[in-house]
Parts: structure tokens; sequence; C-alpha cells
């Protein structure tokens, strides 16, 4: 009770008075009076000061203290009475009568006071109950069968609850004074308890359900009780009405159009929420209106060709045309269906009169995936126009219920929402709540009462409305748009709607959810009900609304005849987000070449001294650190670089050129394995930090490094996105380990590896996977290589790339390059050939062996104990796909003599066998064979004995350096 108040502790006996220093009651300015030194033990015990009341007592005194006016009289007198000296108990007066005459000091009348701030501190529950509760009762769904479950825990509101906070039926004529935690009163500070309660039912349990009293900010949980409890609040005047209906219509009828000339055919279309497009087109009017200039959308398949039509307002003749099975496919690469395919469009917004930049990204069936994308590819357009508080860009998620709740990366992007590297500073959430899944109703898919509740974890207020409602649906995404606006934070809008057919037009929806389907087909449609009463009202005449109704048909039936003469699907009509320095407007690539990469002997030395020092003055770095950085300057003067600083050459020119790089992934800035320390970290002050790549050049572009939350899909996906933005960048993302990709396995099959194919897609993500048998077990030992090598199609003009990174050759004595091999006119390896003693005579050399990885230096030491650097010739091919095909033909030609061999560390099954063997064959003509030495099958990626693993090492060893070891095979 540290915090007794001190209202409260004026008016306690002395031993309460007594633990309250005088000078702190001097400081805040809240000297009643000293209370007498000598009292009675009963007056001490003063019954209505208990801890409950006192918070009370003290807002009405806080209140008077204001201006004695703002409380009840009989509130004046007791606190004047008290100020003079009174007796808490002797204190209070009734005031005056309608007479005028004054009735006199009841001191025994202590508790007719007590029962005045009971009464009010019930009142003050009620209210509080239906801010907290009040959705629990709201009238959300359309269909009126709702499942959410709440765990039968009783909603004590409503005029017949009302003794449950101990008023009777007879106070509901009473007037009681409301608290400041509420608006419902208007410019009324004290309401009789029937009223207050009617107009709680209006603000929280009619069509829009508002879940929000878990936030933890007041100033956030104030600015949403008036948005919603201020009477009358939501009142639209007669063009806002009409522009509602006519975008209902536009809605509404585009998919009956679709369904007249496309019965059979597949679209996830919109019937049962079509108020979903005006919803969306509000939260764009006033989020324009407010300065944002570009919008970036990701959804799902349900209502994406509506959304495409009326709201990014693609032409309707180019969605039509996709219907035709004529079409003939572009010539580059697979294409996808209409429902997974995205656009961009810049366009005038009506309502603010600006111009406004829509996207919406394409995606695949993947349920959320898209979700990090779109934020990533919102934060790289923040960070190049210069956005730092999300004013000028901002993104929109389109979800279903059942996807909202079942997949966890959901869960994962929104904790990126608010950490300094990935907000995008407030992303408004639409589900589209179906109240079903697949076939799967919400008692099976979820344990939650909301599919919205995961985003309670990030204090997002959530906005739940009946989607029948339009005119609730309306107002609730206009106070969501002011939301992200004002606060810069997360939101979300729960649309409580129902799904007409089935799962997709050709699915009957009765074999698992007969009676919500019953329900269904006896709905009226929202089009009806919302016209038949803007016609009541007289906002529009019923001849006005069929005039609407036709002039979009008319539309629509003439987008359809030109969709006829539409003959190939064009490229150029469905990127969403075009590089145009490097891709034609028709989206086909412009001739690239790769220039040499080297830089000047100058610069190396600069940058290298850079990743040497700490630029800032009076910063204390970790001792081991300042071992580490003598050890890069000794580096940097015999002329050489090892990993880590080979890194710090190519960012560091990159940066220096004006090229952004940014890195990201787990523990990046310090690096796994202690190796990189991009980041320094003052050992004195906490949070002081130094990045000395940020200091190469005064005119330099800016290099980001950021630790990522524990998360790969989430984070992989959001670096995706970054890098889908700009050509002019590199972006990296770095896994921990190489297997950890397996947990971010849903953006490298659906995202990175098909992207450019299915939707021409342009990006440039860098992986980097930690990789190599070092003997620590079947964990993090592989990075998999095979499945990407699986996945590429050996196109020279393939991106991303795919970059197996070292981790114990991160510090092997021998893995260093010189600075000779990064001059001017120097470029990347593909292939490193031997340059040892068998390279001198390659016609006397017996074998060949291939390799990439660590491998090389393992082999490299055998052979020499063995005294064979004569006899075999070991080469490392650095790039795999696209294959060298050129190189490996040189090398394999200039030894005539040897047997070829490829040798790996990884299990025959895994890494590279299967994918070189064919390609080394081919490239020789198969005129010799190629052998295999490495490890046997295995299903784990390594066993987790190190004497297993130094035996299997020693065995693929032996098998690659006997020369008999494969004589008399075929």
């Amino acid at each position: 009770m540290h915090c007794l108040r001190t209202t409260v502790a004026k008016l306690r006996p002395l031993t309460a008075a007594q633990s309250l220093s005088q000078n702190r009651l001097a400081e805040r300015g809240l000297r009643m009076f000293q209370p007498k030194r000598h009292l009675n033990s009963s007056v001490a015990a003063e019954p209505f000061l208990n801890g409950t009341s006192s918070n009370y007592v003290e807002e009405m005194y806080y209140a008077w203290l204001e201006n004695p006016r703002n409380v009840h009289k009989s509130w004046d007198i007791f606190f004047r009475n008290a100020n003079a000296g009174a007796l808490p108990g002797a204190a209070y007066q009734s005031p005056p009568s309608l007479s005028g005459t004054r009735v006199q000091a009841l001191v025994g009348a202590q508790p007719n006071v007590e029962k005045l701030v009971e009464d009010h501190l019930a009142v003050q529950s009620l209210i509080r109950a239906y801010q907290v509760r009040g959705h629990h009762i709201a009238k959300l769904d359309p269909l009126d069968i709702s499942c959410v479950d709440f765990d039968d825990a009783p909603c004590a509101v409503g005029f017949q609850n009302v003794g449950f906070y101990g008023l009777t039926q007879s106070d509901l004529d009473k007037v009681f004074r409301l608290p400041t935690t509420t608006f419902i009163g208007g410019k009324e500070s004290a309401l009789p308890l029937r009223e207050i309660i009617r107009r709680l039912e209006m603000a929280y349990c009619q069509h829009i359900g508002v879940e929000f009293m878990f936030i933890n900010d007041v100033e956030q949980c104030q600015w949403i009780r008036q948005k919603f409890e201020t009477p009358e609040v939501m009142k639209f005047n007669l063009e806002e009405k009409r522009t509602l209906l006519a975008r209902m219509i536009r809605s509404t009828r585009f998919e009956e159009f679709l369904q007249r000339k496309w019965s059979s055919e597949k679209r996830f279309g919109l019937e049962g929420c079509e108020s979903l497009i005006p919803a969306l087109k509000t939260i764009i009017d006033k989020s324009s209106q407010s300065g944002v200039e570009s919008v970036i959308l990701g959804m799902p398949h349900r209502g994406r060709l509506n959304v495409l039509a009326n709201v990014i307002r693609k032409d309707l003749d180019q969605i039509f045309c996709q219907f035709d099975s004529k079409l003939e496919a572009a010539d580059e690469g697979s294409g996808d269906v209409k429902y997974h395919l995205g656009m961009y469009h810049k366009r005038m917004n009506r309502v603010s009169d600006r111009e406004i930049m829509m996207s919406l990204m394409a995606n695949p069936s993947h349920l959320e995936a898209v979700d990090p994308v779109v934020q990533g590819k919102t934060k790289a357009e923040q960070f190049y126009c210069g956005d730092t508080q999300g004013k000028r860009v901002m993104s929109i998620l389109l979800h279903g219920d059942a996807a909202f709740a079942g997949q966890g990366i959901v869960y994962e992007t929104f904790h990126l929402s608010d950490l300094p590297s990935y907000t995008t500073h407030g992303t408004i959430h639409v589900v589209v709540n179906n109240q079903i899944g697949f076939t799967t109703d919400p008692r099976m898919a979820r344990s939650s009462p909301y599919p919205t509740d995961v985003a309670r974890v990030v204090n997002a207020p959530i906005f739940h409305v009946n989607a029948d409602d339009p005119e609730a649906v309306m107002y609730v995404c206009s106070v969501a748009a002011e939301w992200r606006n004002t606060f810069h934070k997360d939101v979300v809008v729960d649309l409580v709607c129902y799904r007409r057919n089935g799962h997709n037009e050709m699915d009957e929806p009765m074999f698992t959810q007969p009676l919500m389907y019953k329900k269904i087909k006896k709905q009226k449609g929202v089009l009806q009900t919302f016209s038949e009463k803007l016609i009541a009202e007289g906002v529009v005449t019923t001849q006005e609304y069929e005039e609407e109704v036709a002039k979009y048909d008319k539309i629509c039936e003439e987008a359809y005849t030109r969709s006829k003469d539409e003959k190939i699907l064009h490229i150029k009509h469905w990127l969403d987000s075009p590089w145009p320095g490097f891709f034609t407007q028709e989206g086909h690539p412009k001739s690239m070449s790769c220039p040499p990469t080297g830089i000047s002997e100058d610069e190396l030395g600069h940058i290298g001294n850079i990743a040497a020092s700490v630029p800032l003055e009076d910063f204390t770095i970790h001792g081991g650190l300042s071992r580490i950085l003598k050890g890069r300057a000794n580096m940097v003067s015999q002329r050489l670089c090892d990993w880590a600083l080979g890194e710090y050459m190519a960012f560091g020119s990159l940066l220096k050129e004006g090229i952004h790089v940014r890195l990201s992934g787990q523990d990046v800035e310090r690096g796994t394995f202690s190796h990189r320390h991009h980041v320094l970290h003052d050992q004195n002050v906490d949070k002081r930090i130094c990045i000395p790549m940020n200091y190469i050049s005064p005119d330099q572009a800016p290099y980001t490094v950021c630790n990522s939350s524990l998360s790969e899909y989430g984070v992989l996906g959001f670096e995706l996105g970054f890098a889908m933005a700009s050509p002019n960048a590199l972006v990296l993302w770095e896994a921990q380990f190489g297997d950890f990709h397996n947990t971010a396995q849903c953006i490298i099959d659906q995202f990175i590896s098909s992207g450019q194919a299915k939707w021409v897609r342009h990006n440039g993500i860098v992986l980097l996977l930690p990789h190599g048998m070092e003997g620590m077990g079947p964990e993090h030992s592989s990075a998999r290589p095979e499945r990407f090598l699986q996945m590429c199609n050996d196109d020279p003009d393939v991106f991303p790339l795919i970059v197996f990174t070292p981790k114990s050759l991160l510090r092997h004595p021998e893995a260093k390059s010189s600075f000779d091999d990064m001059l001017p006119g120097t470029d990347f390896k593909r292939i490193i050939p031997d340059d040892g003693p068998a390279a001198i005579r390659p016609e006397k050399v017996k074998r060949v062996i291939f390799c990439t990885g660590k491998i090389f230096y393992e082999l490299t030491r055998e052979r020499k104990n063995r005294g064979m650097d004569d006899d075999v010739a070991v080469l490392r091919i650095e790039q795999l796909s696209p294959f060298p095909f050129d190189l490996v033909k040189a090398e394999a030609e200039r030894y005539p003599n040897a047997d070829l061999v490829w040798c790996q560390e990884e299990h025959k099954n895994q890494g590279y066998y299967d994918y070189v063997k064919p390609r080394i064959r081919t490239t020789i003509n198969r005129t010799r064979p190629v052998w295999y030495a490495g490890r046997g099958p295995a299903a784990a990626p390594a066993t987790g004995n190190k004497q297993t693993h130094l035996t299997e090492l020693q065995r693929l060893l032996d098998t690659a350096l006997d020369l008999e070891a494969f004589s008399g095979k075929l």
C-alpha cells in the first residue's frame, strides 16, 4: 500500500497520517488539514475509507481541488468541512434542500456517505465491465449462430444484472456522476443509471465489439473509449452513405458477374463478405488523407479478384481474360493461377485528391506466408524514401480466421512489429472471419475464443464488427486507420461474416456444416438489406439505386467484350514490384554482364584499417575484442584476408559505392562463431554501440546490421520482401546454422526458388548458411545443399544466391586470401584450380579430385602427408549452380591421363554428388567414369559420435587418395 492516496491519508487518523511525511504532502500541494493529536479509537476506524473506496474519494477530491463545481454539493461541503479541521465522520452534511434551508451537520451519517461511495464504485465497475466484456454479447454474427467460446464465463451486464454490483432496480432512475474513464456522457457529467446502461449497450453491445482493455497505455485506452462511447459518434452524411452504397454495388455485382459468366470456374469469391471492399477503400481513403503515399497489401485467395478490380483498380478486361482457357502463356516462366497473382498501380484517390501507389503482393496458397514479405517490402520502401515514422508508406494484411489462429507465421510477424530494424510503424490487419476454415469449424480449429487473440500479445486493439452492417464496418475501418496514423501501432479489424459458397465455388459445404449452410441459404444478401435501408431513409431512390447497378453492370460487360481480344498473358500486367533498370516494361530481362569486382590496394587497406579500429573516441571495448582487432590489423599489414575480413572488404567497398547493405539474422552483429563483430559495445556505457562499417566514407550508403528475433520463417520472409524493393542493394539473411533454414523452407520453396518462374518476381536476396561436418552431431552439420541444387534450373540469370559459409574454416590458418585476389581486374573464381606440383606436369597426374568446401583442406593435408602432391590434383568448384561447364571441361582436358573423382564429406544421398556427377559426365562427353569418394548413404546428416565421425572421415580420405581404389570397376 505504498501508494496510499494523499487525500485518504489526510482523512485517516494519526497512525496513517504519520506514515506519509508532511514534506511529501506539501510537495504535492494537497495539504488539507493536520489531523488532531488525540483521537478516539472508534473514530480512528473510518469504515468507508478502506482500500477500495479510497480510490473513489481521491478522484472526487482531485476534481474538487480543480473546481468545487466539478463535484456534487455534498462532496463540496464534505471537503470544505474536512479542510477546516472536522473529523471525516463529522465532515458530511446533507446538501441544501429545495427550499434553500440548510440541514445541520449529521455526525452519525457516515453510513450514508459509505452508501454513496459504494454506489458510485458499483457504477464505475459496471462501466468497466462493459468496456472489458461488452463484446461478449455484441451482435457480431450475421447468422446469429456464433460458437465463440468464453468458457461459460458470465457477462454480468444489462438492466437485469445490476444486483451483481450491489445496485437495485430502484437505483435505475438515480443520477450518478460519471468517472473520467468513460465518454458516454458527452457534455453531461452525470446520468441516471438507466441511461448509463443504455448508452453502454449502444457503444459496446451492438454490431461492434471492441477488445482493448488489455492495452497497458492509458492514453490509447482513452482514445478508443472516446471513439466508441461518445454519443452518436457513428453518424454519416448523405454523401458518405451514397459512396458506401456505390462501393457495395461494385463489390456485390462483380461477384455476381463472374458467377454468371464462369459458373464452373474456381474464383474464391467474396460472397458473404462483400463489405470487405468498402472496408479496404475506407482504410485507404483515411490513410491517404493522413499523408500516406504508398500502400502494400498482402492477402489470401478469397476475394483477391474483387480486391484487384475494385480496390487496386486493375483493368477488368485483364482479369476477365484470365478465365479464357485459350489464353496463351508468355514465353518466360511457368505462371500461376489468377487468384495468386499481384500487381502495382498508381492512381488518384478521389476522397483525398492525392496520388497513391498500391501494390498487391503475389503469393502462393500457403496461407499467411506473405505476411512477413509484405512487411519487409514496406520497411524497404520506408527506408529508401526516408520515411522513418511510417507516415508515407504503410501495409495492410488480410487474413482468414482459421489461418490467423492456426499459422505460426502470424505470431512471428506480429513479434517483428515493434523491433527497431523491422517495424513498419503499424499494420492494419483485416480478418475475413468466415467462422469456418475449409471444412473445420472453430471448435476444432483453435483453443482461444476469437481467431484474433494472437494480436493481444503486442497490445493491438481488436475491433470485431458484423460484416452485414456496412456502416459499422466503415466506421470501424475509419477508426483503425486513425489509430494507425495516431499511434503507429498494429490494429486488427475482425469482419465477422460467412462464406455463402463452399471453400471454392465447386465445393459442397453441406457435407460438413449442414446447419450453418441451411441458415446461409435463408440469409438475405447484404446489398439488398443495405439498399432497402437507405431507400427507406431517403438517402437514394429506388430508381437511383437501379441506375447505379445498371451502370456497373455495363462496365463489366464492356470489359468482358474487350477481354476477348486478349490472346497472350502479358507479364507486365502482373508485376507487383518492378525493377525498371533491370527489366523491360514487358518484364523481359535486359542483358546483364558481370564486370570485374576487384578494388584498389588503397581501398583494401583503408577498409581493412576501419575493420581493425574503433572510430569513436572514449569508447571502451572488451579485452578479447582488442586482440581480434589487432589480429585484423596484422592481416592487413600482410595483405591477407580471412573470411571475416574478406566479408568486411566486400561490404565496405559496396557501401563506398553507395550501395546499401543489409545483413539480418540471429546474432549476426557479433556472428554465431564470434568472428564478425560488426557492432562494438562500450563496456562502460549501456546501449552505447559503434558500427565501424558506417565510418568508411562521408558519402557512403548506410550499413544495416541487425540481430533478428529468434525466427527463421518470419525473418527470411521479411528480408525477401526487403530485397524486392530495389535492385541496388545487397540484402543478406544469415542462418545461425545452415540447417536452420528448415524452419523457413516455405519461403525458400514458394517464394525464392520459384518466385521468378511463377510471378516474374525480381529479387536479389542472399542466404548465408554455415555448413560443415565438424563431428558435432547431426544437428547444425549440414545446410542441406542437395535441396538447393535440386531446386535450381541452371539458368545463368537465376537469382537469388545461396552461399554455404564456413564454420571451422573461419579460423583455419590456410583459409586466407591475398589482396592480389581482390585487386582491379579480378572477379569471383567459379573454379579454383590446383596450383601445386601437379599443375606443373599435368600429364603425369593419375587422379583429379573435384570437391567443394572444407574437405579441400583435409584432402590436401592428407595428400601432403602421403607424399602424393605430384600424383593427385585437387580442384575446388566454388560455384555449383549454374554449373561451370566451361571451366570443368578445361580442367578435365588438362589432366588427360587421370581418373576423375568427386569427393565430399556429406553422405552419398546428400550433398552434391547426385547433382555434379551427371554434369561432369556431360562435360567430358562420358569419355571417363566419375567415381565417388565420401560417406555412404544415411538418413541423418551426420553421426552423433565423435569417434565414428573421425573414422568415417579417414575412410573417405583413404578412398579418395587410394589410386587403386577404383581399378577394375565399371
